[in-house]
C-alpha cells in the first residue's frame, strides 16, 4: 500500500483499496449466502458496532501513508503492539460487550516486551 500510496497518492490509493475490499466482500456476501439481505441488518445494529469498519479503515490509510516513511516492518510492529494494548484493555474492562478477563502480569511482560520489540524496529 505503502508504494501504491507513492504512485496514485495515499488517499487515492486507500479509495482504491476500499473499493475493491467493498467489491470482494459483496461478490464473497453473494456467493456464500446468495444475498445481499445481511447488510440491511447490519445497518439496523448499534452504530458503535460500526467502528471495527471505521478502524479499518483507519489501519489501511495508516499503512498507506506511514509505511514509505518508516518501513514496512515499523508499521507492522507498531500496528501489532497497537492492537495486543487495545486488545488487552478491552479484555480488562469488558468494553463492547466482551467477558472481562484480568490484566495479570503475564499479558503486562508481554506487552512490555512487544513494546520493547516495536522500540527496536524502529531505531535506525
Amino acid at each position: 500500500m505503502g508504494r501504491f500510496g507513492d504512485r496514485v497518492g495515499s488517499f487515492e490509493a486507500f479509495a482504491v483499496a476500499s473499493l475493491v475490499t467493498s467489491a470482494l466482500a459483496l461478490a464473497v456476501l453473494l456467493v456464500a449466502r446468495r444475498s445481499l439481505a445481511g447488510i440491511g441488518d447490519a445497518t439496523g445494529a448499534p452504530p458503535w458496532m460500526w467502528l471495527g469498519g471505521a478502524f479499518g479503515a483507519f489501519v489501511v490509510l495508516t499503512i498507506t501513508v506511514t509505511a514509505p516513511r518508516i518501513g514496512v516492518a515499523a508499521v507492522v510492529a507498531l500496528l501489532i503492539a497497537g492492537q495486543l494494548a487495545a486488545g488487552s484493555l478491552i479484555d480488562r474492562f469488558g468494553w463492547f460487550g466482551v467477558e472481562k478477563v484480568p490484566l495479570g502480569w503475564q499479558r503486562l511482560l508481554g506487552i512490555a516486551l512487544l513494546a520493547a520489540g516495536t522500540a527496536l524496529v524502529l531505531r535506525k
